[in-house]
């Protein structure tokens, strides 16, 4: 049980330490990080309008 706790609290870490590791990236590339904000995704330019 010790054990598990050990390895919960290093993945725990780890998951920290890549959202710091992304929001920095986003920082510093200028990337504005808003609620809400739509995903751009490449698509076909005469797909239809579903909004």
């Amino acid at each position: 049980m010790k054990r598990v706790a050990i390895w919960a609290f290093y993945a725990v870490g780890a998951l920290a330490i890549g959202y710091l590791a992304l929001y920095a990236y986003a920082v510093f590339t200028g990337q504005d990080l808003k609620p809400g904000k739509p995903i751009h995704i490449f698509r076909r330019p005469d797909a239809p309008e579903y909004s």
